[in-house]
């Protein structure tokens, strides 16, 4: 039993070493590429907050702001050029066939809200979260509204 619970507690260490940390930081933590591209990017936005994250040797940044009532997050690499952006879209603006692509995923769940997401100035999928039997999870659908091969 004791050599079980020294291997787990060794796996979980490797696994969470392998994973992404997402840490809370200030505005003012912020290198100066970074700080001059959420300036830009937050023109008449209410900032929530600000994150780092490390990942295989890279340091990103997040910012998740509101703007006109909806949100929106950039992932911003340390030269302060935008990777990513998530912005919240209303169910009824989506093209039909993403509309269509996005229900049938959810199935018989009740989707509550909806991003698009934007790479290299390009919208490569929409991701949308799901309610089902008081459980919540997320599909995604490209920006055709068919199944991905993989998940953005």
């Amino acid at each position: 039993m004791k050599f079980r619970i020294i291997a787990l507690t060794g796996y979980l260490a490797v696994l969470g070493g392998a994973m992404a940390q997402a840490n809370k930081i200030k505005r003012s933590d912020l290198p100066a590429a970074v700080e001059k591209t959420v300036a830009a990017q937050s023109k008449g936005a209410t900032i929530r907050g600000f994150s780092e994250e490390k990942e295989q040797g890279k340091t990103t940044y997040e910012v998740q702001m509101t703007m006109n009532g909806h949100s929106k997050d950039l992932e911003i690499d340390e030269s302060g050029v935008v990777i990513e952006v998530e912005e919240q879209v209303t169910l009824e603006a989506l093209p039909t066939e993403v509309r269509t692509g996005l229900q049938a995923r959810a199935g018989k769940g009740r989707i509550t809200k909806v991003e698009s997401i934007t790479k290299k100035d390009r919208l490569v999928a929409y991701e949308a979260q799901v309610e089902t039997d008081g459980k919540k999870s997320e599909v995604q659908v490209g920006a055709d509204g068919k199944p991905l091969d993989h998940e953005e």
